[in-house]
């Protein structure tokens, strides 16, 4: 796990000094060793976390006499199986790192080489022979990176606060970005909430040259994905033999590992897994809260790691301890996402990074295999949401601000922003194959829109900012395809979401615990959004000069003090928060690092 930046200008050289100075942003990405490289009108920087080859594994990384340059975020899980294939082809090895096979891939298999690429993943390979600069990013989109348009080039960059710095200037909000985040929770496509930055897609490689985008293309799609009969037992047999591989590539490190056990049904997965194919007790770790109204899984964690006999670590941290780590979780997420777990993951990352390098966690397996509550809807309630918000089915027909909020709220550029918000998801959904049925819809649109740019969000930057890599088996795409391809009534049984996964788990975990009610992971904010904090964020946030440029001032008020008595305001008074303090950090205070605690009113009151 890595952080990687760079620039590609359209004449002229690149500034060393700039371009190094920017690979410092990526630091908490890469705290091992930082390398770089510059060639005219190219320059790439690298800031490892050494996992695979420790010894031999820096980068840049070079073949075919320097011609081919790769800087590299992430792990290529099969490296061993198409290294063997590719020493079979003749090609011949420079180090022992999973990175150096993407060179080689390339070198062998042309523009189809990222199809025999299996992992998590985003680089940048530069061919000096074609005076072109690769970016590609892996299948599901679980590493980032972003792509910055300069007058006279294109940055890149694994972080915001990289690219921000590379850019030269203040960021500017894009309006469609910024009414996505509030209408939404997160801003998706490439559109980010800044202007001139985009996001490369999952699934997705741009070719650069001569400072500009020539060629983008998606070489992966869960739309290929078809339907596939079959019942229970051949399904097991599939999935037998794909996990199986999954588990064995994924497990590879250089370094000790250990899994994030929420206690819930897909953790609890991994855990019999990763105990079934390690050779010593695994290391877990688990969040709960004190003080609070909202039950965790604490006891439940606790009793898996007992039964498989881990080492578990328990952190139980107070309200105060939470809210002041908020400044931190802006800080790292970059994007601006209203998740309410990137505070207790802030926490958990911080344990587990301070003796680990990598840890496993339960990703996906809600979106790939139908979990989430919203998939079991009926078809009369969605039928009425179609009526009333049509284009995706009734699915993810609302935002959170309704009624005449946004009217009240929004000054008039956002809230004219704020009437293409869904249009990311009736798109999704309109691009689905017409044999799919709705269930797979749903989870395609979940699967290109919530996955990578909130959940994913949450994963990657809350442990990179301790230097901690984070894997998901659930979202290799062998067990996106398979999840996708299952008929529905493997998937969603007796108003039980996920029943295969659970029936397939079975085997090694009771099924009262499998087939207990889904808790989620809940962060109490609606019951820490009242009293003294709110007195605070009533004075404060009105004269806000980043809320005041882009919302109404009265509407803000009325919202804060309708928080005191309708608890769903607090969500949209936790953005605006958010959104004042991700502007002090990156616009005021150019991206310097939060301290690990402090009062982030106090930070928004400066």
């Amino acid at each position: 796990m890595c952080g990687i930046c760079g620039i590609h200008l359209q004449d002229g050289l690149v500034d060393r000094n700039h371009v190094l100075e920017a690979a410092q942003k990526l630091q908490h990405r890469g705290p091992d060793r930082t390398g770089s490289f510059f060639d005219g009108p190219v320059g790439l920087a690298h800031t490892r976390l050494s996992i695979i080859d420790l010894s031999g594994g820096d980068q840049p990384l070079f073949a075919q006499n320097r011609e081919l340059v790769l800087i590299a975020n992430g792990e290529i899980y099969n490296y061993v199986e198409l290294r063997r294939e590719l020493e079979k082809k003749g090609r011949q090895f420079e180090t022992h790192s999973d990175s150096e096979v993407i060179l080689h891939a390339y070198m062998e298999y042309g523009s189809g080489f990222l199809e025999h690429l299996n992992g998590m993943f985003a680089f940048a390979l530069y061919d000096k022979t074609r005076k072109e600069l690769l970016l590609a990013r892996d299948r599901l989109g679980i590493k980032p990176l972003f792509i910055g348009h300069l007058p006279r080039g294109v940055a890149f960059a694994s972080e915001l606060k990289a690219l921000f710095f590379l850019n030269a200037g203040d960021p500017q909000i894009d309006p469609v970005g910024l009414a996505g985040y509030f209408q939404n929770q997160f801003a998706t496509e490439t559109t980010t909430v800044v202007k001139d930055v985009e996001r490369v897609l999952p699934g997705e490689a741009v070719i650069l040259r001569q400072g500009r985008i020539a060629e983008r293309w998606r070489y992966w799609s869960p739309l290929k994905v078809r339907p596939a009969p079959m019942d229970f037992a051949e399904a097991q047999e599939r999935f037998d033999a794909i996990m199986t591989d999954v588990m064995v590539e994924h497990m590879r490190s250089d370094v000790p590992f250990g899994l994030f056990l929420s206690g819930g049904v897909d953790s609890s997965i991994l855990l019999a897994l990763l105990n079934h194919h390690a050779n010593k007790p695994l290391r877990t770790f688990s969040v709960g809260f004190s003080g609070t109204r909202i039950r965790d899984e604490l006891p439940v964690a606790e009793r898996l790691a007992k039964r498989f006999a881990t080492r578990h670590t328990a952190i139980s941290p107070t309200p105060a301890d939470i809210f002041s780590s908020l400044p931190l979780t802006v800080w790292a997420a970059d994007e601006l996402m209203r998740d309410y777990a990137n505070l207790p993951t802030v926490l958990l990352a911080k344990a587990a990074g301070s003796e680990l390098k990598v840890v496993f966690s339960g990703e996906g397996g809600d979106e790939v295999f139908a979990g989430y509550g919203r998939y079991r809807s009926s078809v009369v309630e969605r039928w009425f949401k179609g009526m009333m918000a049509p284009g995706s089915g009734g699915f993810r027909t609302r935002g959170t601000l309704r009624g005449s909020w946004p009217r009240r709220l929004f000054k008039k550029n956002l809230l004219e922003a704020a009437e293409s918000a869904r249009g990311p998801f009736v798109r999704a959904w309109k691009n689905t194959p017409q044999g799919w049925s709705d269930l797979q819809r749903m989870q395609y649109v979940d699967l290109t829109t919530a996955l990578p740019d909130n959940l994913l969000v949450k994963l990657d930057r809350m442990l990179m900012a301790w230097s901690l890599e984070g894997r998901v088996p659930f979202l290799d795409h062998r067990v996106v395809e398979f999840g996708l391809s299952l008929p529905d009534h493997l998937k969603v049984m007796e108003k039980h979401g996920k029943f295969f996964l659970k029936k397939w788990a079975a085997r090694f975990l009771p099924e009262d615990h499998l087939f207990t009610p889904k808790q989620g992971f809940h962060v109490p904010v609606g019951e820490w959004l009242k009293g003294d904090l709110l007195d605070r964020l009533q004075d404060v946030l009105p004269r806000h000069p980043a809320i005041r440029q882009w919302f109404r001032v009265p509407g803000v008020k009325e919202l804060i003090g309708r928080c005191r008595t309708s608890g769903p305001t607090s969500r949209t008074v936790w953005a605006l928060f958010q959104f004042a303090l991700w502007h002090q950090i990156f616009v005021v205070e150019k991206g310097r690092r939060p301290a690990e605690r402090m009062d982030p009113v106090e930070m928004i009151s400066r």
